[in-house]
């Protein structure tokens, strides 16, 4: 096991040491995500108390990765208002995998990748049902213009 180090992957050991990997993982992403030029917009319009924001993804990944019950709850409908395209869940990814593969140790960031991924596509599996006239992924169905 190693001591956390700015920058450095912190190596899978015991809950405590996973514990503040997640943490690490959780405040980098929203971090960068805050700032992105497509994401910050909206996680800053949709995020009020980031504290709180916060300790309940750091909660969640807890989860996921360790299997605890701090996190009770279905994240899909949290998401389905937002003002999304599915361009905002192809920069959320790979801010994510950045972000995973620069604090967790690589068996933790494989494991929260695919989390990842899978809820990404299930989200917008739920999201975006419809094609519009163009075949893009569409909240609403197109209606053919007579």
């Amino acid at each position: 096991m190693s001591e956390t180090t700015a920058g450095a992957p912190v190596q899978t050991g015991d809950d405590a040491t996973i514990e503040m990997a997640i943490e690490a993982c959780v405040r980098s992403f929203y971090a960068k995500g805050s700032k992105d030029d497509l994401l910050g917009p909206v996680f800053n319009a949709a995020v009020g108390d980031w504290e709180r924001h916060l300790r309940r993804i750091q909660d969640f990944w807890s989860r996921v990765l360790l299997g605890t019950a701090r996190y009770s709850g279905h994240p899909y409908p949290a998401h389905v208002p937002l003002p999304v395209g599915p361009e905002h869940f192809t920069r959320w990814i790979a801010l994510f995998e950045e972000t995973a593969r620069e604090t967790l140790d690589a068996e933790l960031a494989k494991k929260a990748i695919g989390r990842a991924r899978h809820m990404s596509v299930s989200f917008q599996a739920g999201i975006f049902p419809f094609k519009d006239e163009n075949g893009r992924p569409g909240r609403l169905p197109h209606l053919e213009k007579k």
